[in-house]
């Protein structure tokens, strides 16, 4: 098969010449298009001989230079197992300084949003507010923290971290355990 009378480029194309022929002859004799058994098998055979020439293996032809890529830009959070990564979704990820480690991922409730995402950093708070429409990201830095106070409940615990400016920030249906933990964290970091 010769790759090239496929598509009906001539040996030597352009890779843009050689696309543009792929996918006019993708559209002529895609099976949506013609919904026979004969577009199946001449669509098999145009993918294949696109494949063949991108890649350099057609019949004859000289292996170009490897040409120098731009290295893969990082995923955010890259330095985070994935699982954390999840949950703390794209904007938080976002928001985080290259390598500042997290040290816990939780959901809250605040004055401001009833769904929040709180991660604990080694140096801020960072939250999310869920339901929010702009501003959704928002952080405190430890340094900025002035007094932390936990309040028991039933089931639930309520944090609140009192700040050098501004009024006090609550972070409500909080496991005990994990407003305890953020709090020895703060008064750690104080």
């Amino acid at each position: 098969m010769d790759p090239y009378a496929v598509l009906g480029v001539q040996p030597g194309s352009s890779p843009a010449e050689v696309a543009r022929a792929y996918r006019r002859k993708a559209k002529e004799w895609h099976p949506d298009v013609r919904g026979t058994e004969d577009a199946l098998r001449r669509m098999a055979l145009i993918n294949a001989a696109y494949e063949q020439i991108r890649d350099g293996r057609a019949a004859g032809e000289q292996q170009p230079a490897k040409v120098a890529h731009k290295p893969r830009r990082r995923r955010a959070g890259h330095w985070l197992p994935d699982d954390m990564r999840r949950s703390l979704g794209a904007e938080l990820l976002a928001a985080l300084e290259e390598d500042e480690p997290v040290e816990l991922v939780t959901s809250a409730a605040t004055w401001a949003s009833p769904q929040a995402v709180l991660a604990v950093t080694d140096r801020r708070l960072l939250w999310l507010l869920d339901d929010a429409i702009s501003h959704r990201v928002r952080s405190l830095a430890f340094k900025a923290v002035t007094a932390v106070e936990v309040k028991r409940r039933r089931r639930s615990a309520s944090l609140r971290v009192s700040r050098r400016r501004g009024r006090p920030i609550e972070f409500a249906e909080l496991s005990p355990a994990t407003a305890s933990a953020i709090a020895r964290r703060l008064s750690l970091a104080a």
